[in-house]
Parts: structure tokens; sequence; C-alpha cells
């Protein structure tokens, strides 16, 4: 792996994962929502347009590191604390948690990361679904798609990177 090669448009993504779910916010919900934990200043040196997503190549998956590791199973633990929320099993404030426990999670992702660029890439693709995820959960607003897409994120994360404890671990 590549240490310091990583996240090169984390501050980007951020703002235009915002942006868009800000626009998908009724307006007077708008008053109400929360700007996206911004990424560590670390990596605001990286800031520049987005970058396409890598695909893994065929047959290989990108390896991990224990900071990955570990920020995904949080991940995957909110998401699954988020999920009881569809059944009316969470208030406002409980939702607001499960966002912040997301936020914190993609955040360490960040400052942690060392990755290979296209890994990285392809890393950024699942980010920006938990990053629109926990700003539907914050606000209230489009939990149920923005639900749907961390759930196949998660999905995805196994087949793009090898985490060989991620189907063994209890959550």
């Amino acid at each position: 792996m590549m240490p310091n090669v990583c996240c090169k448009s984390v501050r980007t993504m951020v703002q235009l994962v915002f942006s868009a779910a800000l626009l998908a916010v009724p307006a007077a919900g708008r008053a109400q929502a929360q700007p996206v934990t911004p990424a560590p200043a670390a990596h605001a040196e990286h800031a520049h347009a987005a970058a396409p997503v890598a695909e893994v190549p065929a047959g290989k998956r990108w390896a991990t590191d224990a900071p990955l590791r570990d920020g995904m199973r949080r991940v995957r633990q909110a998401v699954q604390a988020l999920e009881h929320g569809e059944h009316g099993h969470l208030d406002a404030a409980q939702s607001a948690n499960v966002a912040k426990r997301i936020d914190g999670a993609v955040n360490d992702m960040i400052a942690n990361c060392k990755l290979e660029p296209d890994a990285d890439a392809a890393l950024h693709g699942l980010l920006a679904k938990f990053l629109v995820g926990a700003n539907a959960a914050r606000t209230g607003q489009g939990i149920p798609a923005a639900l749907a897409d961390m759930q196949g994120a998660l999905q995805k994360y196994p087949r793009l990177f090898d985490d060989p404890t991620w189907n063994t671990a209890t959550d």
C-alpha cells in the first residue's frame, strides 16, 4: 500500500454530497439541515474535482487496513441501528446520534486512509453514500432512499475490498 496517497477528492466530494443532499431536502427542512461533518484539515490540500470511481480488477479485491475495516464495521453497526427507524423505533435525537456515528466512522477512515489511489477512489464511492445517509438521518428527510443506498454500499464493500473478517464479524 502507498501511504499518504489517499482521499484526493474528499473535500470536493463532501461539498458535492452535501449540496446534493440539500437539494433533496424541501425548503422548509433546509433551515434545520446541518452540514456534513467536514473532512480533517490534513486532507484540504488534496481537494480537486472528484475522480471517477475505480473498478477493482477482475477476480481481485483491494487490500484493506485496520482503520478501513474498523470504520466499515462502525458504519455497518450505525446503518443497522438506522434500520430500526423504518419501524418507528428511532426518534429524531436517536437518528441524529446515528448520523454522528456514521460521520465519525467516515472521518476516521479519511484521517487514517492509506490506500492505493485506485482503491481510494473506489472507497470514495462508498463513503459518499454514507455521508448522504448521515445527512438524511440528521435531517429526517429521505431516509428510506438513503438507507437503501447505504445498504447497497455495504453489500458492495466486500466485493471491492478484501476484508477477511467482514462476514465473520458479529455486530
